[in-house]
């Protein structure tokens, strides 16, 4: 890697040979190392099918900036990477691409050969993803790479379905579940998406037998389902059909006598009081169908095609059916009307198919248990949720929990380890390959079809990635993780799941804290989708601006518990901070020079003490705001102290100090200053900044300022703040002293002074304290306000002049020959009417008694301060106008 500085920063060129310049090192590498404090993460593993977006961005510079963090604060920090074999998105991607190219269904290879096509895809494409992450600076050990169906992965998964498949806690059964007629697999509840659509609401009359003209009304939002009723239930206390208890009525169109039968599941007061039961269609249907002993009757198949039960409409698809029923609904005069409505639809979280609840056999974990002993940890404080809020989302899950079906009719996945030999035994097993019964000897088995929940094996990810269910060294050190940071979304897929089965396997939570980041939103505040077309391509960004750039921007945007509107002009700023940081550090090289810097015996300069004491509280600062999670603060403590407190302050300050004609000693108290400064930045900038940094430090090693410069950045030891100076004096002064350049340069340009011109300014300084402060640096204040100062106690303000106010001082510019007067009482005039106009406003909303009577009281005090300050700014104006030349 080169060490020389060009004039511009052009991370394209650099960032591929500091990655290298790392790797072959084994910076990223984390070994058991007894005599060090663990630190781990493991990576929410992408799906091998997902390319880099920017929520990826985002929750992977969180990640990599607190491993960063870790390692440098020297702790054996472990980033372990992987991917996930992600069964509906990946089986989807390749099914797709065999139509396209074949045109054939996966059926028509067969399992075997269309599972050897799902691997080849995987082996050519699975891993773009984490090359991607590397562009990033991500800084795993990827020699620990894992994929949720290699070898170690997959016996976790059949060791942990056995254990609980023993214990009682997974059973198989008839139960209503989402099924996906797109995907043609069952879905868990949190699987369903339930998105807001305009429906309709259809009253239907189902006749009376016996009793004509005698109609029972019900209401539907599917009347495609009618086809499967099997009755209709009312609230027994309710009085409406107090005399038709016990009727059997005649199914529309099917002409099928179902009975009308009482449940108190049924909201009496709600519509007709009515409602139309389809067991095999609805969880709750299901439910009541069970308590009056209904049966079962399915009327769609897989793919949401009416089956044979559905009569005339057999060979339908369901929205197909829904309008024929409709229309022949309408033509027997059996509709009674039909209401426009908005209501949640559920739709599946891959495809967006509206999802089908049918009766279905399949596989299920019982819940409740291993809720429980979420809830417990939770109620230690296990683990720590950031934002904190989060914790009574997750909590709330973990109440109402259902049972989780786990079985997918997928091949793509974790096949179900169970079997049944001829005679009927079922047994589940770790054996990849077994050959006989365990109860009889039988050597005929069938194994179930069905795959596993893409989530059950992500559930083990934090344990399983260290070798469990071997107790191995890895597991003992690494485990419990420290932190996961994920996104809100997959709190109850993937954070209470993992929690779940850490403390139910391994006896410990899985991580200690929760970060839950952001969601990155566009700039009018929508989701990013390919379907709006209003995404942020990272790389796109890296190859514009940098990976520092997209790094820093996004943590300085992200303020912890908001969502984050982004649009590609936000990243000019990280681009824009990266420049400056690359300038001030060339600047710094070339006027510090080559050779050692050697710490004065005593610092005397008011610029040195001042900035080495706020490094010191800058590098406290960043360090709290890591460890606590507050990464958006972290970020504008480095920009604040590194563009404004070192560039645009003390080096302008101490610049003509670093000349080879200033006094030696007190420019060699400046060279130790800068080099300190600029290292202690490129440290605590590193963990959201690694490119530029480690790129600025291989520079500073070859000026040989410090004897003890680490080899790299990416590992040299995180400062102790408390090894630098705290002087409350200098920090006090300074701030003064920063005031007054500010108040001349405002009065500067409210009056249009030119830059190129010096202004007199007369100074009465009242304090004792101040006026220290003022001769121990009034040659730097003239230098950065561009003005001549001269005390002047007791001075009344003179003609032709502006004022500016800093605490007790007064500050009186002399304006004569620096400004057009008539232009200048043009202006002063405007701004007066302005704020006249806004006093008045004010004034007008403040005497409205219905306003006062009305507004909070935090509103009225607004409202006043805001008419007090106008007031105040009015007045300085008014002074102003008075000061001009008259004539």
């Amino acid at each position: 890697m080169t060490t020389d500085m060009d004039t511009r920063y052009e991370p394209q060129k650099v960032e591929a040979d500091i990655y290298r310049f790392w790797e072959q090192r084994d910076a990223f590498r984390a070994v058991v190392d007894r005599s060090k404090v663990p630190y781990t993460i493991v990576i929410p593993p992408p799906n091998v099918t997902g390319a880099l977006h920017m929520g990826h961005g985002l929750n992977n510079t969180i990640q990599d900036l607190l491993i960063r963090f870790e390692r440098k604060r020297g702790k054996a920090a472990l980033w372990l990477p992987g991917t996930d074999h992600a069964g509906i998105a990946t089986q989807n991607v390749v099914e797709k691409q065999l139509m396209k190219t074949e045109g054939k269904r996966r059926q028509q290879l067969g399992r075997e050969a269309f599972l050897e096509r799902v691997w080849a895809w995987k082996n050519e494409y699975g891993d773009r993803i984490l090359q991607q992450l590397r562009r990033m600076g991500s800084s795993c050990d990827w020699s620990r790479t894992r994929f949720t169906l290699d070898d170690g992965l997959a016996r976790a998964v059949r060791h942990n379905f056995v254990k609980l498949y023993r214990e009682g806690l997974i059973f198989r059964g008839k139960r209503i579940i989402n099924w996906c007629p797109r995907c043609e697999t069952a879905l868990a509840d949190d699987e369903v998406e339930k998105p807001e659509r305009d429906g309709h609401l259809w009253h239907i009359k189902y006749p009376v037998k016996g009793k004509p003209g005698t109609f029972v009304t019900v209401a539907t939002s599917r009347p495609e389902t009618m086809l499967g009723d099997l009755g209709v239930a009312v609230h027994p206390d309710d009085e409406r059909y107090a005399a038709l208890r016990g009727a059997t009525l005649v199914l529309p169109l099917l002409q099928r006598e179902i009975p009308l039968f009482t449940d108190t599941a049924v909201e009496k007061d709600f519509g007709t009081g009515a409602v139309k039961v389809t067991p095999s269609h609805d969880p709750n249907d299901f439910e009541m169908g069970a308590r009056a002993k209904l049966g079962l009757l399915r009327v769609m198949d897989d793919r949401a095609v009416i089956n044979e039960h559905g009569g005339p409409y057999a060979g339908l698809k369901r929205e197909e059916a829904r309008k024929r029923i409709v229309a022949d609904l309408d033509a027997a005069g059996l509709l009674v009307k039909i209401d426009a409505i908005k209501h949640a639809v559920g739709q599946c979280y891959r495809c967006d198919t509206i999802v089908e609840p049918i009766e279905s056999l399949q596989w299920f974990v019982k819940m409740r248990p291993l809720a429980d002993l979420a809830l417990a940890a939770l109620e230690r404080g296990e683990p720590q949720f950031h934002p904190s809020r989060w914790a009574e989302f997750y909590k709330s899950w973990l109440v109402d929990v259902r049972d989780w079906c786990i079985s997918r009719q997928l091949w793509w996945g974790h096949r179900i380890p169970v079997l049944w030999c001829s005679k009927g035994h079922e047994f589940a097993t770790e054996d990849v390959a077994p050959t006989q019964c365990p109860t009889c000897g039988d050597t005929s088995l069938r194994q179930d079809e069905d795959v596993l929940d893409t989530w059950f094996s992500s559930a083990l990810w934090p344990f399983s990635t260290l070798g469990w269910p071997e107790k191995t060294d890895d597991l003992e050190f690494f485990y419990p993780t420290d932190t996961l940071s994920t996104d809100r979304g997959i709190i109850f897929f993937w954070v209470a799941r993992m929690v779940m089965m850490g403390l139910h396997n391994v006896g410990k939570i899985p991580f200690k804290h929760v970060n839950i980041h952001s969601t990155v939103l566009d700039e009018k505040g929508r989701k990013m989708s390919k379907s709006l077309g209003n995404g942020i391509d990272p790389l796109e960004i890296i190859d514009g601006y940098g990976a520092d750039a997209m790094r820093y921007s996004l943590i300085d945007l992200t303020v912890e518990g908001q969502d984050t509107k982004l649009s590609i002009t936000k990243f000019e700023k990280g681009r824009n901070f990266a420049n400056k940081m690359w300038n001030a550090a060339r600047f710094a090289i070339l006027k510090v020079g080559e050779g050692a810097v050697t710490k004065p015996a005593m610092l005397t300069d008011l610029a040195d003490r001042w900035i080495l004491s706020r490094l010191r509280g800058m590098v406290g600062s960043i360090t709290d705001c890591l460890a606590d999670f507050r990464f958006n603060e972290a970020a504008r403590e480095m920009y604040t102290f590194t563009w404004n407190h070192f560039c645009d302050w003390y080096l302008e300050i101490a610049k003509s100090r670093l000349e080879p004609t200033a006094a030696p000693e007190s420019r060699e108290a400046a060279r130790f200053v800068v080099a300190t400064v600029l290292r202690h930045v490129m440290h605590v900038s590193h963990p959201i900044m690694p490119y530029i940094t480690e790129r600025i430090w291989q520079v500073l090693r070859q000026q040989n300022w410090f004897t003890d410069l680490e080899e790299a950045c990416i590992t040299a030891r995180w400062p102790d703040a408390a090894t630098l100076p705290y002087d409350a004096e200098a920090d006090a002064r300074v701030d003064y002293l920063q005031e007054l350049v500010r108040g001349i340069r405002n009065a500067r340009a409210r009056n249009e002074v030119e830059l190129t011109k010096t202004v007199d300014v007369h100074i009465a300084v009242p304090s004792a304290t101040e006026r220290a402060a003022l001769d121990q640096a009034a040659d730097w204040v003239e230098k950065l306000a561009k003005a001549k100062l001269t005390y002047a106690q007791g001075l009344k303000r003179p003609p032709d002049s502006d004022v500016e106010v800093i605490g007790s001082t007064e500050l009186f510019l002399s304006l004569a020959g620096l400004i057009d007067v008539g232009k200048q009482r043009a202006n002063l005039e405007k701004a007066k009417a302005k704020l006249e106009g806004a006093v008045k406003s004010v004034d007008a909303k403040l005497g409205n008694a219905q306003f006062r009577e009305k507004a909070p009281a935090e509103v009225i005090a607004s409202e006043e301060k805001r008419r007090d300050e106008l007031k105040a700014e009015l007045a300085k104006v008014l002074a102003n106008l008075d000061a001009l030349p008259k004539g």
